[in-house]
């Protein structure tokens, strides 16, 4: 069996750099550690209005027992109307990542 050795020189552009995919995650975790996400947070994250993320997610009795802070969760539910929205953003984007399929899916 022949074997042939090459080698080759790629240029990286100096605004990019290569780092391993494990620290990629512990960077993106460190971006959302100790952040705290409004409703208008959510909206901008999900591409979606307040009135689809409280049917679809926050009210939706599949996720509700989850998300709220009151069942061991990290999502702030307002008490009284005019009080804002607060979740653990760290906490929310895993959720959101790991329930895609059963947010959007039919």
């Amino acid at each position: 069996m022949q074997h042939l050795s090459v080698r080759l020189l790629i240029a990286i552009p100096e605004s990019q750099v290569i780092i391993e995919k494990l620290e990629l995650e512990e960077l993106k975790k460190a971006d959302l550690l100790g952040v705290y996400w409004s409703m208008m947070d959510l909206e901008n994250r999900m591409r979606r209005k307040k009135d689809w993320i409280k049917q679809n997610v926050l009210y939706n009795p599949r996720f509700k027992s989850i998300l709220d802070i009151n069942s061991g969760g990290f999502v702030y539910y307002p008490q009284k109307k005019g009080e804002p929205w607060s979740m653990h953003a760290l906490q929310m984007a895993k959720f959101l990542d790991e329930n895609f399929t059963d947010i959007f899916g039919n």
